[in-house]
């Protein structure tokens, strides 16, 4: 089975930025983490503070993936592109949120992916990747 973790952006500051909201440890490390735990899966990881990157990645594996777990971070709240991107690829995406974006500011509470997406978790830290990786199996 074949997945990609897509983060969005500032998540490549994770270990370092808010560790009181997003914890100590980095992504990189999660996802070697995530690769030994789940080693019959094909898992890829891709980072980008670009929304069109975000876009053009969505694109390239949404019809050839199995799975696609998206963590558009702030790109969730303002991105009809990325929501958009979603709706027209194939591969069934589960949106992710580190924190429940529904305890945070208000406008963190819409989402332009959800609405496309085959599911959403929220506020389990990096637990939640792990709970959508096990989603597809």
């Amino acid at each position: 089975m074949k997945l990609i973790i897509i983060n969005g952006p500032n998540l490549n500051l994770l270990g370092k930025r808010e560790p009181e909201i997003y914890g100590s440890q980095t992504f990189e490390d999660f996802f070697k983490e995530l690769q030994l735990k789940f080693k019959k899966l094909e898992l890829s990881y891709y980072q980008s503070n670009i929304e069109g990157e975000i876009i053009d990645k969505l694109h390239e594996v949404g019809f050839d993936y199995d799975g696609i777990i998206l963590n558009a971070a702030a790109y969730t709240h303002t991105s009809v592109g990325i929501g958009d991107a979603v709706k027209g690829i194939n591969t069934p995406v589960v949106e992710v949120h580190i924190s429940n974006i529904h305890a945070r500011e208000e406008f963190r509470s819409h989402s332009y992916i959800a609405p496309n997406a085959q599911g959403v978790l929220v506020g389990f830290g990096l637990k939640g990747y792990e709970l959508a990786l096990q989603s597809f199996l």
